[in-house]
């Protein structure tokens, strides 16, 4: 039976998303925090508890009221990205609570386009997180992961959840993306050189159901150190904000389709669900050519 406790139509709503969805632990965080907020909301406007009744009754100004509270700086102050994704969010959640669909018009996003880092670039932070390590294997451990963002596409998430079952290497790497989206990743003889030498680091071994990377004391490594180390590498390479470890997996695209990969080809090395989501790096290289246009022609 659904669950008729305010307090439970949120994690109802989680394990719906992890369960059927088959969406990632962080957008099931993010979605469930969107659920909390809302009813948190709705319940100081309407001075009473929120339950799945008063879901079905929400109509479209408490929605913007909700969406501008959230655009105060009191409330967050989130842009219009976050909005529409906010929103998003809602729409589901009020869906799942069997609301009817609320006619609210989301707020223009203009797509962006993905900043990549020239090739120098990305070896360099790689090099210099490794550098920065407190330890030799750790160092190998980061040397390892960054290169398999940028020479092989894979997101964070996807780097660290690989175990050892994929020792020993073979010429591809087996990955599992977005929704449990399995594909084949080529690998390139300096990505595979560098988790042989981290996994014949580690302290702790490569069991075939263990984490293959590891924190320092032993556990899964985490996404928040690899971000951490790298925004110390960038500030001492002067190197954009924008430098991020996703920033990696942008350049290993954009690198590829500017030295004559398709368009179809990219999509199952990224493991997009559609073309259109991998068509945003044909307005990267165009970006690059015109600023090598602007910086170079004589008549610019």
């Amino acid at each position: 039976m659904d669950p008729v406790d305010p307090d439970a139509l949120a994690p109802a709503w989680a394990a719906h998303l992890a369960r059927d969805r088959r969406r990632s632990a962080h957008t099931v965080r993010a979605y469930q925090a969107t659920a909390r907020r809302l009813m948190g909301f709705l319940a100081r406007h309407r001075g009473e508890p929120v339950d799945r009744a008063a879901l079905a009754s929400v109509d479209a100004a408490e929605l913007r009221a909700f969406l501008s509270a959230r655009r105060n700086p009191e409330g967050g102050g989130i842009v219009n990205a976050s909005a529409a994704r906010e929103l998003s969010a809602i729409r589901g959640f009020l869906a799942f609570a069997g609301a009817p669909p609320a006619r609210v018009r989301g707020p223009r996003v203009k797509p962006g386009v993905p900043r990549p880092v020239s090739p120098a670039e990305a070896v360099a932070l790689a090099q210099t997180v490794a550098e920065d390590a407190a330890c030799e294997w750790i160092a190998a451990r980061d040397w390892a992961v960054l290169l398999l963002l940028y020479g092989a596409g894979l997101r964070i998430g996807e780097a660290l959840g690989l175990t050892g079952a994929i020792l020993p290497l073979g010429r591809v790497l087996t990955v599992t993306g977005k929704r449990d989206k399995v594909r084949a990743v080529p690998l390139l003889p300096q990505v595979r050189a560098a988790i042989e030498a981290y996994a014949a680091q580690v302290p702790w071994g490569t069991a075939r159901d263990a984490p293959l990377f590891r924190g320092a004391k032993g556990g899964p490594l985490d996404a928040a150190i690899v971000r951490r180390a790298v925004r110390a590498a960038r500030a001492i390479l002067c190197l954009s904000s924008r430098t991020t470890p996703h920033a990696l997996r942008h350049s290993f695209a954009t690198h590829l389709l500017g030295r004559g990969a398709d368009l179809r080809s990219l999509q199952e090395l990224l493991g997009h669900a559609s073309l259109s989501s991998t068509q945003v790096y044909t307005k990267v290289d165009a970006a690059h050519l015109m600023d090598v246009y602007r910086h170079a022609h004589p008549r610019a």
